[in-house]
């Protein structure tokens, strides 16, 4: 019943013209965002704060939640369309949702991804608002052991981005985590395969090398087959999912929402590892997984779903603890700060309007999403139907410059061609490119948590702490039970 007042109460800050309008110009600027690659949500935020400074505190932090959660759907529009994820997070919904397209059934991934983003967004809002405080508090007693182990747990999904074949997946991972090295060790501050190079010493860039491994690598692919003159599909399908269709899913969104809820609220952990532990477990459970990389409706429902519940999650250390779960919680405690209010325990009862008025507004929000994407999934297919003479140099133009955008950086625009160039190459001799990203992705919090583990407690503590334990149980269970399979099915072709 405490819950139920707290959300009525958190409508009643929504009562009026003014607040609905900044949710809707919210949803819209967020789905703008995530759609251009480069701009991530936490960009899209920041570059919003400015203008809520003149905002009312509850007003300001509307706008902002409102684009948080939109641009995370937004990402998968480019993605489904044109291979171009908008966001990091929607580089798993690429994976299935491309070959939607190219089968000219774009409507059924747009559709599928809107869906799946409501409802994990609104499922992660239902958790953020019933755990908020006990979950926060159990998340930050995370062992850097578990965080460790989760690392792990989240490189077990190689096995389902290789298209079946693990060995060359396992290549691209490896390469991803050796890329992941470059720049100053995390613990002592030396730098590594830096080669004098003053833009190194920060690393690769994540959003650079996810626009060149999956935008220009198709560019270059089609430079080289010469399809400048062949339309990217003959025919775009742009029905949305019928009912039965998104039923099939429900299972899988229902699983999705769940975990990227729980990796949401791990600090650091975020919306692209929830995206990818997703998609492995949604094909490892289907009656058909072979289909997955192929245009699979669960594959899409299961990235999106993940990416938008864990959004709540994240909300959950900032609004508890006051400790941020990804960049955009960082920025939004920024913002914040900017109104003179502190985020943690103290902010439900100094602040009740902010916390709750961020619960309504998340769901909101959500259901604005779902009206905007309904009306506009139609339209938004219709970009596969421009000529590739012209769609191919405009993917070029907007991976480059979205490339420089996220530091001003010339050196992450010749990242990003370089990073093409590798994608090119590796999808040329049949080795899947998403592992890459995954290797990116996990590099830094597989390193800095092993180190501090054994730095803390020794090499064995990874055996001794029962959640690490657990989750490097069935990461390696998750790692052998394919093998055995292969093993098992040739036994039974020899006889």
């Amino acid at each position: 019943m405490e819950i139920l007042d707290s959300l009525i109460f958190g409508f009643s800050t929504l009562i009026g013209w003014k607040p609905l309008l900044i949710i809707v110009a919210g949803v819209i600027v967020g789905i703008m965002v995530g759609a251009m690659p480069g701009l991530s949500p936490s960009t899209g935020v920041a570059l919003l704060v400015p203008f809520s400074y003149t905002m009312s505190p509850a007003l300001a932090v509307i706008l902002l939640v409102s684009i948080y959660i939109s641009s995370n759907y937004g990402g998968s529009i480019t993605a489904v369309l044109i291979n171009t994820p908008g966001t990091p997070a929607a580089a798993a919904t690429a994976i299935d949702g491309f070959p939607l397209t190219v089968k000219g059934r774009a409507g059924k991934g747009l559709g599928m991804s809107l869906i799946a983003s409501t409802v994990g967004g609104i499922f992660g809002t239902i958790i953020l608002i019933a755990f908020a405080v006990p979950l926060a508090r159990l998340a930050i007693g995370f062992h850097p052991a578990d965080y460790f182990a989760l690392a792990i747990f989240g490189l077990t999904t190689v096995g389902s981005l290789g298209g079946g074949n693990v060995a060359k997946a396992m290549v691209a991972v490896l390469f991803g985590l050796l890329i992941n090295t470059v720049g100053l060790d995390p613990i002592s501050g030396v730098s590594r395969f830096t080669f004098g190079i003053d833009a190194l010493y920060d690393g690769f860039s994540l959003i650079p090398a996810l626009i060149g491994l999956f935008a220009l690598s198709v560019v270059f692919t089609a430079f080289e087959k010469g399809k400048l003159s062949k339309r990217l599909v003959d025919a775009v399908g742009g029905s949305f999912p019928t009912l039965a269709e998104s039923w099939k899913s429900k299972m899988t969104i229902a699983r999705s929402s769940v975990l990227g809820t729980i990796i949401g609220i791990f600090p650091g952990a975020g919306a692209t590892i929830a995206s990818f532990i997703s998609y492995n477990i949604a094909q490892r459970t289907s009656k058909e997984p072979e289909t997955f990389g192929k245009g699979a409706m669960d594959g899409v429902a299961a990235s999106e779903a993940a990416n938008s519940s864990s959004v709540g999650g994240a909300l959950i250390p900032l609004l508890a603890l006051g400790i941020p779960g990804s960049a955009t919680d960082a920025v939004l405690i920024g913002a914040l700060q900017l109104h003179d209010i502190t985020p943690g325990p103290l902010l439900f009862e100094s602040n009740p309007e902010i916390v709750y008025g961020i619960f309504a507004a998340l769901i909101v929000a959500n259901a604005a999403m779902l009206v905007l994407g309904l009306f506009g999934v139609r339209y938004f297919a219709k970009v596969v139907e421009v000529p590739p003479a012209i769609l191919y140099p405009m993917i070029l133009a907007i991976s480059l410059i979205g490339s420089y955008a996220v530091r001003s950086s010339f050196f992450d625009v010749g990242a990003c061609f370089a990073f093409g160039v590798v994608g090119w190459i590796f999808k040329r001799y049949g080795y899947p490119v998403a592992p890459i990203v995954l290797g990116i992705v996990l590099g830094s919090l597989l390193e800095e948590n092993f180190r501090r583990a054994v730095m803390m407690d020794g090499p064995l503590v990874f055996f001794t702490e029962p959640l690490s334990a657990v989750m490097l149980s069935v990461a390696l269970l998750l790692f052998v039970w394919p093998i055995y399979k292969s093993y098992r099915a040739r036994q039974k072709t020899e006889a």
